[in-house]
């Protein structure tokens, strides 16, 4: 028998797709609402690859949006080019981009998983800048990647109900390996390398399987950012794409899911109303609020949103005494 623990999210998060389906069906909300709701959802499952990486296992890493470029190419291809756009073939196309995304993360990570910290992060965008330039001149290779002029022609696949089910399957799996023994030895990494080592965990293990899950978690959101735009452009995975996402693990708490799903929800939100509100004359001064949001944030709650905290169907007291642990500042204090 499932647990409350299990049942009570799954049913809350059932009880939101629903609300929101009957909204998208009875034309409550327009075309460009409904495609942001859904890019809302990918870059949730987007954001949840960077925290098994960085907010769980402390690997710090700018590279992220590289997968997700990985997973969004393969998996246009496949319904472009081997499907020649057949419906059928999404999920097909979703796992080969998920694979592609996880298979490269694996033969990456051997080499570049053995720096830390700062050279670690150097690594990865190496990695990522890398990346770019080959998407920009793939076209020399594969013509239909067209290169630096963008991949055109995809099917336009990705609906509300695919986004959305993707990111509560990514919540899922992202929930059960972290409370799982592997979990807690990933998350004993990050807490103390060397300790870990010593007590006898396979450290390099679990430094790559974390890169890998959260590798493939960016393919699988790259791979429905594809077939929601249906245009593909080096330039939307570059170095910034990789610190937009690593603002959002930071914002919502490293190591909690809440706050990546609070911050990410809000951070395309708050993209969107802000090229909305603003004249076309002052878009640029996004790139200057974005910053001073998120030192606002480090200055009040200085880790992150959430502070590593979980909301889950407890008992209403403890829902009250977690919520106030959230909300006061860090003494500075180690707990």
């Amino acid at each position: 028998m499932l647990s409350r623990r299990i049942l009570l999210p799954a049913a809350a998060a059932l009880a939101v797709f629903v609300v929101l389906q009957t909204a998208i069906s009875a034309e409550l909300l327009n075309a460009y609402q409904i495609t942001i709701l859904t890019y809302a959802c990918i870059f949730v499952t987007y954001a949840l690859g960077l925290n098994v990486i960085y907010g769980y296992n402390g690997q710090f890493s700018l590279g992220h949006a590289a997968f997700y470029g990985i997973g969004a190419y393969a998996s246009a291809l496949v319904t472009k080019i081997v499907f020649q756009g057949n419906p059928l073939s999404f999920p097909l196309a979703l796992a080969a981009g998920v694979a592609t995304a996880a298979a490269i993360g694996y033969l990456i990570g051997l080499p570049i998983l053995r720096l830390r910290s700062d050279y670690l992060g150097i690594a990865t965008l190496g990695f990522g800048i890398m990346v770019k330039v080959l998407f920009d001149n793939a076209d020399k290779v594969i013509p239909a990647m067209g290169g630096a002029r963008g991949l055109t022609g995809i099917p336009k696949l990705t609906s509300f109900a695919w986004a959305f089910f993707a990111a509560a399957a990514a919540v899922i799996l992202v929930r059960n390996l972290i409370y799982s023994s592997h979990g807690r030895a990933i998350v004993s990494v990050r807490e103390d390398e060397i300790a870990a080592d010593a007590m006898g965990i396979n450290t390099t293990k679990y430094k790559t399987l974390a890169f890998v899950v959260g590798s493939g978690l960016a393919g699988l959101a790259g791979g429905l950012y594809a077939h929601l735009y249906v245009f593909l452009h080096p330039s939307n995975f570059d170095f910034l794409k990789s610190v937009d996402v690593l603002m959002v693990v930071v914002l919502g708490g490293l190591g909690s899911m809440t706050g990546t799903i609070i911050a990410a929800v809000g951070w395309v939100f708050l993209l969107e109303g802000l090229r909305i509100v603003l004249p076309q004359e002052f878009l640029d001064w996004r790139m200057v609020i974005y910053p001073l949001v998120m030192i606002i944030v480090m200055i009040l709650r200085p880790r992150g949103l959430m502070g590593g905290i979980e909301l889950g169907p407890l008992k209403p007291g403890k829902v009250v005494r977690r919520l106030k642990a959230a909300l006061v500042p860090a003494s500075g204090k180690e707990a």
